[in-house]
């Protein structure tokens, strides 16, 4: 074997100036965004109406499983994914921020459903206005309540947005995007 083609470490000696110093960070960087993207953990916090069609969206028909989801997560400690399915409460508020706080790094937040975005007809003291008020919303999916096809198209949302690594450093705004209404 020649000196030019002998193996070291994996890779072959010649050919190494021509690599970037940035080749293999790179392509370890897109391998963490596919793993994310493939894997994201949601946790169960169902609040009102909107907690039937999250449940919905887990049932065979829209197969949450083909993106990684197969299983809601009881702990938020085992979770990546807080949807935020319904109203919520003024009571309410500490435990979805503690429930975000304990939630490991990195995590993201879908409000599902105009009464998590912005209070929908419950515009009195007792429901927070806007689930971004207390926790950093990622994508918004609108509709009262908005149907499985809608929350699907929410998470593909967020899985683009980890993708092209929107997501990576979050800067505390509640700069989420707004999806469109699928379905009836």
């Amino acid at each position: 074997m020649s000196s030019e083609t002998r193996p070291t470490g994996g890779l072959l000696e010649s050919g190494l100036e021509g690599l970037s110093h940035n080749f293999l960070t790179g392509t370890l960087e897109e391998l963490v965004k596919w793993a994310r993207r493939h894997s994201v953990m949601p946790a169960t916090f169902g609040l009102a109406c909107c907690a039937l069609e999250m449940m919905a969206a887990g049932g065979p028909h829209y197969d949450l499983a083909r993106y990684g989801m197969e299983t809601f997560r009881a702990s938020p400690r085992q979770a990546d994914l807080m949807i935020v399915a319904g109203r919520v409460s003024q009571k309410m508020a500490p435990v979805l921020r503690q429930i975000y706080d304990q939630m490991m790094e990195p995590k993201w937040v879908i409000s599902m459903g105009v009464c998590a975005s912005s209070g929908g007809m419950f515009n009195n003291y007792a429901i927070v206005q806007g689930v971004d008020q207390i926790v950093p919303v990622d994508v918004y999916a609108p509709g009262c309540p908005p149907s499985p096809e809608t929350l699907m198209h929410a998470i593909l949302t967020l899985h683009d947005k980890i993708k092209n690594g929107e997501l990576t450093r979050r800067d505390g705004e509640g700069a989420g995007l707004i999806v469109e209404q699928m379905g009836p």
